[in-house]
């Protein structure tokens, strides 16, 4: 028997939807404050002006930079926001957290903006794998930008998906 082997998801009406094609490039810096405390919990006002003066923040040119802390330090909140006086001229957006954060509001902002009209009274299918560090809260978060708009969603790839809503 030789029969035709038809591609059905080819064929299909699903949309897929995959945040990694929405991720920003660009470098990505954790600046651990840690080293500049005495002893990574002390915080000498003094001396941490001085290491914000004389540290060469050009080298933060066009990246996206997470302000943190790694020791549990208590770190008033004057001295990230010199540190970001310091970053304003030089990065393309700084925070304060991890980099887990950093990529969390990156998409986040990125998602607010996105045009997603012409997914109306679609199908679409949200892209579950990625090579990109896109952070799970994406996920959560174009739920809200997608369900108003399509007519169904599902997670995962059109050969094995999740369904997660569908219009009634």
């Amino acid at each position: 028997m030789s029969e035709e082997i038809i591609n059905r998801v080819a064929e299909s009406k699903l949309i897929t939807f995959n945040l990694e094609d929405y991720y920003l490039p660009g470098k990505r810096v954790l600046f651990d404050i840690s080293d500049w405390l005495l002893e990574g919990f002390i915080l000498k006002e003094k001396e941490f002006r001085a290491s914000a003066e004389s540290h060469d923040w050009s080298q933060y040119q066009n990246a996206y930079v997470a302000i943190h802390c790694s020791t549990d330090a208590i770190v008033p909140g004057w001295a990230y926001m010199l540190l970001a006086t310091k970053l304003q001229p030089y990065t393309k957006r700084y925070i304060q957290g991890s980099l887990e954060e950093l990529e969390t509001i990156l998409y986040a902002e990125v998602i607010n903006n996105l045009d997603v009209s012409e997914l109306k009274d679609k199908l679409v299918i949200i892209k579950g794998c990625s090579n990109k560090p896109v952070p799970s809260n994406a996920y959560v978060l174009i739920i809200g930008k997608l369900q108003p708009v399509v007519k169904s969603l599902m997670y995962g790839e059109a050969c094995s998906s999740v369904p997660l809503y569908k219009r009634k």
